[in-house]
């Protein structure tokens, strides 16, 4: 897990939920620890970067203890603890882990990379229902907030209930209408149940809101040329992956500084 610096950030690539945060640096250490803490903090971020969990989390404790409360502080401790209990097999700092989250989310509910890290350590510790009632939860304190629905979404998808995972992603968009994690989520279910025109619309509204979408581009490109057919006897292109529908705005990648 990495602590985060309070950024929004862009499409992860597919991955299972169970694995998202902790694959190809994709968890988050928070940056907005302040004051005399920001040095400390951000010596720890330096450090967990590193793969130095052991001096990340010392850091992470001084600044903590020169701002009491701070939510992005214990978020990056529990950020470490959960990157230390998957790589070294440490049950003792999952339940560590845990801990700290909780604290974090009762200073600020609505800090957004640990509820979804806390979701994914939820999953990880095959308590899917304790993941879904935390989601729901943040989707009731948050109700202009699509992100919630979004994450239930992609825990939906992962227990084959595509039925809900698309009414929350209905649910995502009632919220922001121009949210492009959802419209490309959205699509690709569409895509997957054979409807490629709607897939096709929402797409291309998603790379319209953020062109910097490069695998979204290529379905775009893809379907739209399977749709016109082959105009040539040249070898067909190279197959293009269909963005999953799990894709969303990956979590932020290191510790907060």
């Amino acid at each position: 897990m990495k602590p985060t610096r309070n950024r929004r950030a862009g499409v992860e690539a597919p991955v299972r939920f169970s694995a998202w945060l902790l694959t190809a640096a994709c968890l988050a250490i928070a940056t907005g620890c302040g004051g005399m803490a920001r040095n400390e903090n951000a010596e720890g971020v330096k450090l967990y970067q590193q793969g130095n969990y052991l001096g990340a989390v010392n850091h992470f404790q001084q600044a903590l203890a020169k701002q009491p409360g701070n939510a992005d502080c214990f978020y990056n401790l529990g950020a470490t603890y959960h990157q230390q209990a998957k790589l070294f097999s440490r049950p003792a700092d999952m339940a560590t882990a845990e801990q700290y989250y909780h604290l974090c989310l009762a200073r600020n509910p609505n800090h957004e990379a640990c509820q979804r890290a806390l979701a994914v350590l939820l999953v990880e510790e095959n308590r899917q229902a304790d993941a879904v009632a935390q989601l729901q939860g943040w989707a009731k304190g948050q109700p202009g907030n699509p992100n919630p629905h979004i994450e239930l979404a992609r825990l939906s998808q992962e227990h084959g209930d595509i039925r809900e995972a698309e009414n929350q992603l209905i649910d995502a968009l009632a919220v922001d209408p121009n949210n492009p994690r959802a419209l490309v989520a959205l699509a690709s279910l569409r895509e997957q149940a054979g409807d490629q025109g709607q897939a096709l619309a929402n797409y291309s509204r998603a790379l319209a809101i953020d062109p910097a979408q490069p695998l979204v581009a290529a379905r775009v490109a893809t379907i739209q040329g399977t749709a016109s057919g082959p105009r040539t006897a040249a070898l067909p292109p190279p197959t293009v992956p269909p963005v999953p529908a799990a894709v969303i705005q990956a979590p932020p990648g290191v510790p907060a500084r």
